[in-house]
C-alpha cells in the first residue's frame, strides 16, 4: 500500500489526518487500518462526530454504568468516555508521533465550545484537558475566536499544543499566527523548551464556497462560484509562509520551535455539481494538513490527482476578492457569518450530546 494516492500525497507534504474518532474505530481496529493502509498519521475529532457515535449502537453502554456511579454531570460523563477514546487513539498513533520528532501523530480534544467567547473559561477548560489526556501527542482544540486568541497565546506559552479550529478568515488566521509566535516567545524568556509545543492552525474550506455562492446566486455571478474557499486556503498559505521565516521566527526556530502549520478543515464537497475531492486536490503543499472524512479518504484514494497546487494562482486568488468586492459579496461579513455560525453549531451539538447521554443513562437505568 506504500504506493497509494494517499501515501503519494504525503510524499508531497501533505500530512493525512481523519476526521473522525470513536469508540468502535478503534475496537475494530478500523483506525488502525486507516493508519497502515491509508497513511493517516492523526485524528481529528468535534462534538457532533462524538454524538453520531454515542447514539449509535452500544460501543459504550459498558462504560457508561461505570462512569454512571462516579458521576450526574453529562459533561463530566462525556469527558472520562471522550477522553478513554482520546488516549487510545493517541497510544496508537504513538509511534507516528516518535517518527515524525512531533509533527504528526496527534489527536484532538476540543473544549466545550459554549465558552468560545469567554478567554478566560476556554484558558482553564484546556489546561484542564492536557492533564485529564495525559499524552504527549494530544491537541486541545480551541475556537479561533477573538476571545480565543489570548487563551491560545496563554497555552502556547504554559507549553501546550493546541489545535486553533474555526478559523474562516485571513484576518483571523494572522491573527492565530501571532498569537502562537508570541506564546512561543513567552515560553523562551522563561526558560521553557520551545520544542515542547507544537500547534496548527484549522483553516475551515468548504463552508467558504457554501455562504458564498449562496451570495453569488443572488447578485447574478455564477462565473465566481465555487472559488473562494481554495483562493481563501491558498492566501492563508502565503501568509504562513511570510508569517514563519524572517529574523524573529529565524531565532525561535533556532531554539528548536516548529511552525504552527496550516490544517484544511471541513475537506469534504458540500455541492454535488463540484469534484469529490476537489478541495484535496486543489491544495497540495509542503507542510500542511489535510483532515478528511471517510468518504473522501475513499474517494481520494480511488482517483485523486496529485500535484502540486497550492502555492498556483496565487495572484488569480488575490484578483478574486477584488471581483467579489465588485460583485457586492462582501468577504469580511462572508466570513465572519460563518465562524458565528461554526461556533453555535459546534455549542448546539455538544449540547444535543449532553442530551444524549442524559437519554441513556435514563434507558441504561431502566
Amino acid at each position: 500500500m506504500g504506493s497509494s494516492r494517499l501515501h503519494q500525497l504525503s510524499a508531497h507534504g501533505v500530512s493525512v489526518w481523519v476526521d473522525s474518532l470513536s469508540r468502535e474505530m478503534l475496537a475494530t481496529g478500523h483506525l488502525e487500518r486507516l493508519i497502515e493502509e491509508d497513511a493517516v498519521v492523526g485524528v481529528t475529532s468535534n462534538p457532533t462526530i462524538f454524538e453520531k457515535a454515542l447514539s449509535t449502537g452500544r460501543w459504550y453502554d459498558e462504560q457508561l454504568r461505570a462512569t454512571l456511579e462516579r458521576h450526574d454531570d453529562p459533561k463530566e460523563i462525556f469527558l472520562e468516555l471522550a477522553v478513554d477514546d482520546v488516549q487510545g487513539a493517541c497510544d496508537l498513533l504513538k509511534p507516528v508521533w516518535e517518527r515524525t520528532g512531533g509533527v504528526d501523530g496527534y489527536v484532538s480534544l476540543e473544549v466545550d465550545p459554549a465558552l468560545a467567547y469567554d478567554c478566560d473559561a476556554t484558558l482553564a477548560e484546556a489546561m484542564r484537558l492536557h492533564d485529564l489526556g495525559d499524552r504527549p501527542n494530544l491537541y486541545v482544540k480551541i475556537p479561533g475566536t477573538a476571545p480565543g486568541i489570548g487563551a491560545i497565546e496563554d497555552c502556547i506559552a504554559a507549553g501546550r499544543r493546541i489545535n486553533v479550529t474555526l478559523i474562516f478568515s485571513l484576518e483571523r488566521h494572522a491573527e492565530v499566527a501571532e498569537a502562537y509566535i508570541r506564546g512561543v516567545e513567552r515560553l523562551l524568556a522563561a526558560g521553557g523548551d520551545p520544542a515542547d509545543v507544537a500547534s496548527v492552525a484549522s483553516f475551515f474550506v468548504s463552508r467558504v464556497d457554501t455562504e458564498a455562492d449562496r451570495r453569488l446566486a443572488e447578485v447574478g455571478r455564477p462565473d465566481l462560484q465555487g472559488r473562494l474557499a481554495i483562493a481563501n486556503a491558498k492566501l492563508a498559505y502565503q501568509h504562513y509562509l511570510r508569517a514563519f521565516a524572517g529574523e524573529r521566527w529565524d531565532v525561535l526556530a533556532a531554539a528548536g520551535a516548529t511552525p504552527q502549520r496550516c490544517l484544511w478543515a471541513s475537506t469534504s464537497t458540500k455541492n454535488p455539481a463540484y469534484r469529490d475531492v476537489l478541495y484535496v486536490e486543489e491544495l497540495i503543499g509542503p507542510d500542511t494538513v489535510n483532515t478528511m472524512p471517510f468518504e473522501t479518504i475513499e474517494s481520494f484514494q480511488d482517483h485523486g490527482v496529485i500535484a502540486e497546487t497550492l502555492v498556483e494562482g496565487v495572484d488569480e486568488a488575490r484578483a478574486l476578492l477584488a471581483d467579489l468586492a465588485d460583485a457586492g459579496v462582501d468577504y469580511d461579513d462572508v466570513v465572519a457569518i460563518l465562524e458565528a455560525e461554526g461556533v453555535e453549531k459546534f455549542a448546539d451539538s455538544f449540547s444535543s450530546l449532553l442530551d444524549g447521554i442524559q437519554s441513556k443513562r435514563a434507558a441504561l437505568v431502566a
